[in-house]
């Protein structure tokens, strides 16, 4: 007999990370980034990955303050308020629809099915949304966890992209209309 409790869905809500705060991230103020988040950031928030992306993030924002709704924000496990990572899109749609999500989970809490909670979200988003066709999901080919996380959402492989300082990533995409929030 399985003694094993079955597990419970991860559940999160997203919280914003305007411009002041992805900039003090930017430039490693881990607590100036958290008090105008309101929420406890973790030191995943200040990696040198981390502080890249929210710099060209908050640069995102300068040049485009409509991008605000669509593009990165802190994920924050409910009911427990705890933040388990970020994510978003890194856009609003294109001028076809299209839309890519991007996700990273804070070490301590991967392999937990907070990064699966991330992507559901994100996807309800992206199919309530009118303009959006398509959503896209671009993962390192060496990312075996992100790979198994967009299983069963209706992505089909569409191609490959590479450069120099991601390597290979395998892009996947879904339509909007198809989208099964797992």
């Amino acid at each position: 007999m399985n003694s094993e409790l079955p597990s419970v869905p991860k559940r999160v809500r997203f919280v914003e990370l305007n411009a002041t705060a992805l900039r003090a991230l930017a430039d490693g103020d881990l607590a100036g980034g958290s008090a105008e988040a309101g929420v406890a950031l973790d030191e995943h928030f200040v990696c040198d990955r981390a502080r890249w992306i929210f710099g060209y993030r908050a640069d995102q924002l300068a040049k485009d303050p409509s991008a605000a709704p669509w593009i990165t924000r802190a994920a924050v496990s409910e009911p427990d308020g705890v933040v388990v990572g970020d994510a978003g899109f890194h856009g609003p749609p294109d001028e076809a629809g299209m839309v890519e999500v991007g996700y990273s989970v804070v070490p301590g809490y991967r392999r937990q099915g907070y990064a699966r909670a991330m992507l559901t979200a994100l996807l309800v988003r992206a199919a309530a949304e009118p303009g959006v066709r398509t959503v896209r999901a671009r993962i390192g080919s060496d990312n075996i966890a992100s790979l198994a996380t967009i299983a069963g959402f209706g992505f089909t492989r569409v191609g490959e992209q590479g450069n120099e300082r991601d390597g290979i990533a395998i892009v996947f995409e879904v339509p909007a209309d198809a989208i099964q929030a797992a």
